[in-house]
């Protein structure tokens, strides 16, 4: 192979001074895709990143960590919601109903809105039928749409934020992959079609409090997040909606999974579990915040069709 006429430190030096790709493919004399795969390139092997210019690089830059600001009040946490074309579940209901009855001060969508199965890297099954990307899109803006409606009845406004998840993920990986020529045009990332939205990878209540799609695995999860982070930790991802304490010499501390707000049946899974039992639970979290402090989270369980658990009580959902 022959050796790249510019250097790892000429082509990052480049890359700093004008972070343009079509820009360093003239002066170097290759292509664009060229310049695309190499930055991605150098960024794994440097572990530095490579920033783009204007609205790429703002938008970039949201996707740390969110401080969420929230000494008293109510935050709803879901997650995994695959949103998919012409479905409304009863969790999905259910946080509706939650957002009127408890007024929250923030909604979190941590993870996993979008499915992206078309776009998957694993293999199709079968001759299984998915949405397109556009289906899918539209279904997450439909459904994100009621929920943003519904949070504007609260009595201040409620703040939306959405720590991404793999699944998430999966729009900007393809379309980086595939057209890195495109990168910073509107439309080719997530949160151009989410705009109420504010992305991020964790968010944070105060200093005691992360909210984040995922960390460790298995079954015993939300007690490996909260011992190894020495945080409370409010995760998705596993579908499991469950609330694990812990405790030591600095009081306690919580583990949170806050399930699916799909259909633990839908059609987003019924393939790939091959009709396969699983320790899943449709719903979501609620979380309250009462002078600084975490109290203990609760959880909303999906019972049956249109109704809830939550407290003690069967909540009817089905107006919502």
């Amino acid at each position: 192979m022959t050796a790249p006429k510019t250097t790892d430190t000429q082509f990052i030096e480049l890359w700093d001074k004008h972070k343009s790709a079509t820009k360093i493919a003239e002066i170097i004399g290759v292509t664009v895709r060229n310049v695309a795969s190499r930055r991605r390139r150098l960024e794994a092997k440097h572990g530095v990143k490579l920033t783009g210019r204007g609205a790429y690089q703002a938008i970039q830059h949201n996707k740390t960590r969110h401080q969420l600001g929230v000494h008293d009040g109510v935050v709803l946490v879901f997650s995994d919601a695959h949103f998919w074309p012409g479905m409304r579940t009863t969790a999905f209901k259910g946080l509706l109903w939650a957002i009127h009855e408890f007024k929250p001060v923030a909604v979190i969508c941590n993870g996993d809105a979008f499915d992206g199965a078309s776009i998957s890297r694993h293999a199709r099954i079968s001759w299984q039928q998915t949405p397109s990307v556009k289906e899918e899109l539209n279904a997450c803006q439909e459904a994100l749409k009621e929920i943003e409606e519904a949070a504007k009845e609260a009595y201040y406004p409620v703040q939306l934020i959405w720590p991404l998840g793999n699944h998430d993920s999966r729009l900007e990986s393809r379309l980086s992959q595939v057209a890195p020529e495109f990168e910073g045009i509107a439309g080719f990332t997530l949160k151009d079609h989410f705009p109420a939205w504010h992305p991020c990878w964790s968010c944070w209540i105060g200093d005691s409090v992360a909210i984040k799609h995922r960390w460790k695995s298995g079954v015993h999860a939300t007690h490996n997040n909260t011992v190894n982070a020495g945080t409370s930790v409010v995760t998705g991802h596993l579908h499991s909606l469950k609330v694990t304490p812990f405790d030591d010499y600095r009081g306690t501390r919580w583990g949170v999974d806050t399930g699916t707000l799909a259909d633990t049946n839908g059609p987003q899974f019924i393939d790939y579990l091959e009709d396969a039992p699983t320790n899943w639970r449709s719903g979501f979290a609620v979380l309250t915040m009462k002078d600084g402090e975490l109290l203990w989270p609760e959880v909303v369980r999906k019972h049956s069709e249109d109704t809830l658990d939550f407290r003690g009580q069967l909540i009817d959902v089905s107006s919502y």
